[in-house]
């Protein structure tokens, strides 16, 4: 699907294939595109859509390069901030002050961009301010997420140091800790590929001022960000840890009942064990106060150990 854009008195404006014919778009963004739809990209503007397949191959060192004054940049998104967020390649290719966008699937990043560029006037005047306002929009998104995983991990906070925790529920409160901790190293892993596509949107020397002003501006913002994300990474270590020790204390508990019900039932078993060996004094037929006898130490000796165990706190 291709999306074409064009100013109309200094807002973004859709128009479709067939108008650009009157018109110079300013952005085109496609979105998984067909065969035919790349052939009229390619015959309409000389430009080949990059595919795919080759958007997931390529090397981390050769997301960035111009050749033949066309300049191409491959960057990561996030999709979304649910469990099966990930994160999707976008390739930019700006020729001839058009820019043109490569995805799988269309991106929360680009919906808030269209929206605040369809209604906020003068917000663009060329191509590159399209891409420079996109990196902006997903360093926002960005932030945006990390504000939601940071009251996510302050309602498992009260979970888990206010309330006595069961193992269901720890398990739960595990999920949710390591969603939070896969979403916050998404958010950082895409905090570095911006900083490092706007880095080379800088040295290209294709910046006018005012660009370049806001690029130093989103390169603030992420160092902002990182900070953030290192602290949230902490928490969640804090947390995960706290989570574990709370599962280690409910297993401690189990096996210190066993303990005390092994230690409390020793010496009644050793009571009975000497009572029913076959001495000459203690049987029955010599003793008449061997039964009551044996059955009283019995009682007395679970009896004490017990009433220590109470008095340590151990039973509790």
């Amino acid at each position: 699907m291709l999306n074409a854009f064009t100013l109309t008195q200094g807002r973004l404006a859709q128009i479709t294939s067939h108008q650009t014919d009157g018109k110079t778009p300013i952005w085109v963004d496609a979105i998984a595109p067909t065969e035919e739809e790349r052939a009229w990209v390619l015959d309409r503007y000389d430009v080949h859509l990059p595919q795919p397949e080759h958007l997931r191959d390529i090397e981390a060192s050769a997301r960035f390069y111009e050749v033949d004054a066309q300049l191409h940049v491959r960057s990561d998104f996030l999709s979304d901030t649910s469990a099966e967020s990930h994160s999707v390649i976008v390739a930019f290719v700006l020729s001839n002050n058009v820019l043109f966008s490569v995805h799988d699937e269309d991106l929360p990043v680009f919906v808030r961009f269209r929206q605040r560029a369809k209604h906020q006037p003068d917000l663009l005047d060329d191509a590159m301010d399209v891409l420079l306002d996109l990196y902006g929009s997903g360093v926002e998104f960005s932030a945006d997420a990390l504000e939601d995983v940071y009251a996510d991990l302050g309602a498992t906070s009260i979970k888990v140091l206010e309330n006595q925790l069961n193992d269901r529920d720890a398990a739960k409160l595990l999920a949710q800790i390591a969603h939070d901790e896969h979403l916050n190293g998404r958010i950082r892993r895409n905090l570095m590929d911006t900083r490092r596509a706007i880095s080379f949107l800088m040295r290209s020397k294709r910046l006018v001022p005012s660009q370049m002003e806001e690029a130093r501006q989103t390169m603030l913002d992420i160092d902002s960000l990182d900070g953030h994300t290192a602290f949230i990474f902490d928490k969640i270590n804090f947390l995960m840890n706290a989570t574990v020790g709370f599962i280690n204390i409910n297993q401690n508990k189990i096996v210190r009942m066993f303990s005390v019900a092994s230690v409390a039932l020793l010496p009644p078993t050793l009571i009975a064990s000497i009572y029913g060996m076959n001495f000459k004094h203690m049987p029955e037929l010599d003793w008449a106060d061997g039964y009551p006898l044996a059955l009283g130490l019995m009682l007395a000796s679970i009896a004490i150990p017990f009433w220590m165990f109470y008095r340590k706190g151990w039973l509790k």
